[in-house]
């Protein structure tokens, strides 16, 4: 008799993998308790009544709080996350096609140059992770002036504040070195190259079950938002899903082998290209694009010229606003997101040179020269194929605003529709969904390495 059966029945059993899912939770568990502890110098008491503020909720705090797993409204040491890090990758990514020298030390030595960009991933990951907690802390007070008439935190670089706001900026920056720490350490130890995904992910699915109690306090919508919200999660992952798994299988023919005295016929074969090959990355780089000049702003927001301070208020709350009435911010982030699709896949399609590598193997596709031409084709296919990748998540990316449109016509309580929309996220979709996926597989590849894989077993 035949038994089909599946190696994830083994998952425990295997003491390596065991061991490295320990390892995994271990870590994960210390970072959501280093999320909660404090930076230094905050007035609690202030951040309290700011939170329960309309001030504190319904911008892009929310947002970031989300992403951040509520580390931003805690005013936390991990307020910024791993994301400082994340940009200090795109920026380096981007220079590559564009610095000759660089470009030609990926080609060159494509192993060292890796290594140099991991080193100067964090060297500039400690600049961004300052720059960010200055426009963080300046956000919140600017708010909390405008709503309480105090700061949260008393930030300034003068003679009886610089010391505290120093340790408060060193504090933050550490903080965020320690979270890209964890996931480098998960990476090493426990699920292999999943640790900033992982640190993310924890942070995002923590906040879930305070959202879903917000969306159940209104006794009179509770049902009808909790279906709502069923219906809309199943859908956008259903999609997420079918265009990350999306590939274009352009057919490549590879030269025959010669077995002896015999040369063996030309083997067809096809190059997979992804309908998604950017992922996340543009979503994050349009909203850091789109923070920047509210963090810029938040600069000016206390100047003594009352017309200068009211600009740039206008400008913190156009950029930093998320409600349905910002047409202007949302349809930027739409457009943002789309062409910043088109750009990285580009840059990153341009690094693959599968022009000059099928060209070394001998490999052609039929009906096209190799080189130089192979590449500029395979260019035109992977752009056409980016077109609806690029639409989703541009679509992904203002859901909380079609969303705040649809949930408006109903005439729904805004406590329940922020819950609903923050609970059904884009970008938090996006990561969870994609951190799960590529999760599954990594496991799933162990399983297979130990020896722990589907297969049929005979009785």
């Amino acid at each position: 008799m035949k038994t089909t059966f599946s190696g994830w029945r083994y998952l425990w059993r295997s003491e390596d993998i065991r061991q490295k899912l320990i390892i995994t939770l271990i870590i994960l568990a210390i970072y959501r308790i280093a999320a909660n502890v404090p930076a230094p110098g905050v007035n609690h008491e202030i951040l309290a009544q700011f939170r329960a503020s309309a001030a504190g909720g319904g911008t892009f705090l929310d947002f970031l709080n989300l992403l951040s797993g509520g580390t931003v409204t805690n005013f936390s040491l991990l307020s910024m996350g791993v994301y400082p890090y994340i940009t200090a990758q795109i920026i380096l990514q981007l220079l590559i096609p564009i610095i000759p020298a660089l470009q030609r030390r990926m080609q060159e030595d494509p192993r060292e140059a890796r290594r140099w960009q991991e080193k100067w991933n964090y060297y500039l990951a400690v600049p961004m992770a300052a720059l960010s907690a200055i426009g963080q802390i300046n956000i919140f007070n600017s708010l909390s002036v405008q709503a309480l008439g105090q700061p949260i935190l008393e930030f300034g670089f003068s003679a009886e504040l610089w010391l505290a706001s120093l340790a408060a900026l060193t504090a933050m920056t550490a903080g965020t070195m320690f979270a890209i720490w964890l996931g480098e350490m998960i990476s090493e130890y426990g699920i292999r190259g999943q640790g900033l995904s992982l640190v993310i992910f924890a942070g995002i699915v923590s906040q879930l079950p305070g959202n879903l109690g917000s969306l159940l306090s209104d006794v009179e919508t509770r049902w009808f938002m909790l279906a709502f919200t069923i219906v809309i999660i199943v859908l956008t992952v259903f999609a997420i899903v079918y265009v990350q798994q999306g590939r274009r299988n352009v057919p490549v023919m590879y030269p025959g082998r010669r077995m002896g005295n015999r040369m063996s016929m030309p083997v067809k074969g096809t190059l997979p290209l992804m309908v998604n090959l950017s992922g996340m990355i543009p979503l994050i780089f349009a909203s850091a694009i789109l923070q920047f000049p509210a963090i810029i702003a938040s600069y000016f927001t206390q100047s003594e010229n009352e017309g200068v301070a009211r600009f740039f208020i206008g400008v913190q709350n156009f950029f930093g606003g998320t409600g349905t009435s910002n047409w202007g911010y949302w349809t930027m982030y739409f457009i943002m997101v789309v062409l910043f699709t088109f750009f990285y896949t580009s840059v990153m399609f341009d690094q693959q040179n599968y022009g000059d590598n099928l060209k070394k193997v001998g490999a052609s596709i039929p009906g096209v020269h190799t080189g130089q031409p192979t590449q500029k084709y395979l260019s035109t296919v992977q752009r056409r194929i980016t077109l609806p990748g690029a639409l989703l998540l541009g679509i992904v990316a203002i859901m909380p605003f079609l969303l705040g449109l649809l949930l408006g016509a109903f005439n729904l309580s805004a406590a329940s529709a922020q819950a609903g929309l923050f609970l059904v996220s884009s970008s938090g979709l996006l990561i969870v969904v994609g951190v799960v996926r590529d999760t599954f597989m990594n496991i799933d590849a162990e399983l297979k390495l130990h020896g722990y894989q589907d297969s049929l077993l005979v009785r």
